[in-house]
C-alpha cells in the first residue's frame, strides 16, 4: 500500500454572491470581481477536507492547491496552507481574463500536466459565481482521465484505485475508479477544518511555497483562452430579493395546486 498520494485541489476564489450590487458587471459583459467581496468557493473547501483527511490517514501525501484567478486568489492558496497543504500555485495571466468553462477547464487541464504526476484531482461540485458543475468534469475530459461527480465521502483507499460514496438526488451511489482520477465534491461533504495555528506561523510570511505561473508556463493555445476561446457570455446579472408582498400562500386543495401549476407554465418555469 502507498506511504502517500499525490493531490491536486483545484480551489477558487469567488464574489460573494450574497452581496451583488449595481457595479457587479462590466460593460463588456464580463464579472467586475473587484466590487465585490471575495472568498473561497464553499465547495472547494469540502473538497479540501477530503484530501487532508486523507493526509491524515497517509502523511506522506502531498497536496497542491490549485488555483486560476487575479493576483488577490494568492489569498485561496495561502488559507490551504494554513490548513495543511503543502504547496499552491497560482495561474494568473491577462490571456485568461474573461474565460468562460469551456476555457477554463482547458487552462485548468494544461496546469495540471504541467503539475506532472498525480493520483486525483478534487475539486468542488460548483462554483457559487456560476453555478454550473461544468469545469471539473470537462477538465477530466482534457485530461483523459475517469471521474467522479457529486462524491460525499471517500470509503476506501487501494494502490490504484479509489472508492467513493456519491450523493444524489434519488439517494446514494458507491463507485470505484482508477487513477489518476478527478473527483468533484458536494457540499454535504464534511466541512473543512480551520486553520491550524503550527501551520498559520510557520508559512504566514513564507512565500517560498506559492508559484505563480503564466498562461505561456502552461502551453495554451491563445484562441482557447479568454475571452476568444469563449464561447459563452453573461449578458446580465441581477440582484433579485423577493418582497412579502409579491408571495402568494397556497394550500393542499386541488384547486390551488390547479392555479400553481397554470402560473408555472405561464411563467414557462415549466413547459
Amino acid at each position: 500500500m502507498k506511504k502517500g498520494f499525490k493531490i491536486i485541489v483545484l480551489a477558487k476564489q469567488v464574489p460573494d454572491t450574497h452581496n451583488v450590487g449595481k457595479d457587479a458587471m462590466k460593460e463588456d459583459g464580463t464579472m467586475n470581481r473587484a466590487a465585490l467581496p471575495a472568498i473561497i468557493n464553499p465547495e472547494d473547501l469540502n473538497a479540501l477536507e477530503q484530501a487532508l483527511r486523507i493526509k491524515d490517514n497517509y502523511p506522506e501525501t502531498q497536496i497542491t492547491v490549485l488555483t486560476m484567478g487575479l493576483p488577490k486568489a494568492a489569498e485561496v492558496l495561502k488559507e490551504g496552507l494554513y490548513r495543511g497543504a503543502d504547496k499552491g500555485i497560482l495561474l494568473t495571466d491577462r490571456k485568461l481574463g474573461g474565460s468562460d468553462t469551456l476555457a477554463t477547464s482547458y487552462a485548468i487541464a494544461q496546469a495540471i500536466k504541467n503539475v506532472g504526476d498525480y493520483d486525483m484531482v478534487l475539486c468542488g461540485r460548483q462554483a457559487i459565481d456560476g453555478d454550473t458543475a461544468q469545469v471539473g468534469p470537462q477538465a477530466a475530459e482534457k485530461l483523459g482521465i475517469p471521474q467522479i461527480t457529486y462524491a460525499e465521502e471517500i470509503e476506501n483507499l487501494a494502490e490504484s484505485s479509489i472508492t467513493v460514496r456519491r450523493r444524489l438526488e434519488s439517494g446514494v451511489e458507491t463507485v470505484r475508479a482508477p487513477f489518476p482520477v478527478l473527483i468533484t465534491v458536494h457540499g454535504s461533504a464534511a466541512p473543512c477544518r480551520t486553520r491550524n495555528a503550527k501551520f498559520y506561523m510557520k508559512n504566514k510570511n513564507d512565500e517560498s511555497k506559492i508559484f505563480t505561473w503564466s498562461a505561456d508556463d502552461i502551453k495554451v493555445e491563445d484562441d482557447k483562452v479568454g475571452k476568444a476561446g469563449s464561447p459563452t457570455t453573461v449578458k446580465k446579472i441581477d440582484s433579485v430579493v423577493l418582497q412579502a408582498k409579491e408571495s402568494k400562500k397556497l394550500t393542499d386543495s386541488d384547486n390551488d395546486i390547479d392555479v400553481l401549476i397554470k402560473d408555472l407554465l405561464s411563467n414557462h418555469i415549466l413547459g
